[in-house]
């Protein structure tokens, strides 16, 4: 009676098939173990190995149900293929699209990892690199993270905004995040913009209030100080941008449009105005930022400037691998920027009433698209 080893792998109604053998892969696609070991493995020399071949090797792999033994690798090579992921919150929206990009790559390659919530807690985030290091991190990527010195592994941030030695920043652009919204709400008429700035601990806060204040100015329309509010608290919750809305609210000064620090904010805002009796977009035109998934499933629909969150996380998580194999963790800070788009939705629409300067240039006065 053939071995277990020795049997063909095959599916057999519900019971789970047999692992099948490196040799057995090999066997089957007529090519050396050593072939199918560097490609499975992702060994540099599987760079030389032509992208057809690699293809079925994965592919009988996946037929044959052949995993690699991960611990036989790791002893082998004295490596662990772990990645540590810093995020402030797992929570739906910001840091959970940017991880979804990061998961998906470092499984594609084979690479496990460990994500850990600081809650922007300074104490926090010093004690979860060093219980990383210890669980033998290769390389470290933190999401809207601020951290303080180099560290003996590479490090790739997302929105981090730190120039260290060693640390490959993927950041926004910020300045044309900023001119896509503001000139969208120029063309629609406004030129009385309200704003919700981030938390003081959120590192793109400093970055995205200095693109939009400068970038208004620019456009000749300065934000009036007594329309910026800031969101307050470490929660995920679109209660936050409630808040803040009451606050510029009872300010009891006019403006046509907002543009809020992030879509979870632009949503609580909303609401706030909609408990006052204003009504968005016929009173208030909102904009939102980063495009989370129920963005597009608001009432109204939210405008909104999108974050490739995703690939901003695929690309940091194929930067971290890069790194590692390169064995060095690099002696400048590199940044890497990506582009904004604005995605026009429901929630923005020409103002009721535009001010004197775009009637002098011979626009007509502008009504809302609807008043139901």
């Amino acid at each position: 009676m053939p071995s277990k080893k020795q049997q063909t792998v095959r599916r057999n109604g519900d019971r789970p098939r047999a692992l099948a053998t490196l040799q057995q892969v090999a066997k089957y696609l007529k090519l050396s173990p050593a072939t199918v070991s560097v490609v499975m493995n992702d060994a540099p020399v599987a760079k030389s190995i032509p992208d057809a071949t690699k293809k079925r090797i994965f592919e009988a792999a996946e037929r044959l149900n052949y995993h690699p033994n991960f611990f036989a690798r790791s002893l082998a090579k004295q490596r662990t293929y772990t990645v540590g992921v810093l995020v402030p919150e797992i929570s739906e929206g910001y840091a959970a699209t940017v991880m979804s990009g990061i998961e998906d790559y470092l499984l594609k390659k084979g690479y496990f990892y460990f994500v850990v919530s600081h809650r922007h807690r300074a104490a926090l985030i010093e004690k979860y690199l060093h219980l990383l290091a210890r669980r033998g991190m290769e390389a470290l990527i933190a999401v809207d993270t601020p951290l303080q010195h180099r560290l003996t592994v590479p490090v790739v941030a997302v929105s981090g905004h730190r120039r260290l030695k060693g640390i490959t920043n993927i950041e926004l652009d910020h300045h044309r995040a900023a001119l896509l919204a503001l000139q969208h709400l120029r063309g629609l008429g406004h030129r009385r913009i309200a704003v919700i700035k981030g938390q003081s601990f959120s590192s793109d806060t400093r970055s995205r209030w200095n693109a939009i204040s400068s970038t208004a100015r620019d456009l000749g329309t300065p934000i009036d100080p007594p329309l910026v509010v800031q969101l307050e608290g470490d929660s995920s919750s679109p209660e936050l941008g409630y808040t803040a809305m009451a606050k510029l609210l009872a300010r009891k000064r006019p403006f046509s449009a907002l543009f809020a620090f992030n879509d979870v904010s632009a949503i609580g805002a909303i609401n706030a105005m909609r408990d006052a009796g204003m009504r968005v977009p016929e009173d208030v035109s909102v904009i939102g930022f980063d495009d989370i998934q129920s963005a597009a499933f608001q009432n109204p629909r939210l405008t909104t400037v999108r974050q490739p969150l995703r690939r901003m996380g695929e690309l940091a998580a194929e930067v971290a691998l890069e790194s590692i194999q390169n064995g060095s963790a690099g002696d400048s800070p590199r940044i890497m920027a990506v582009e904004p788009e604005l995605v026009v939705r429901e929630s923005t629409a020409p103002a009721i009433n535009p001010s004197p300067d775009v009637q002098r240039a011979g626009r007509p006065a502008l009504r809302p698209a609807s008043r139901r």
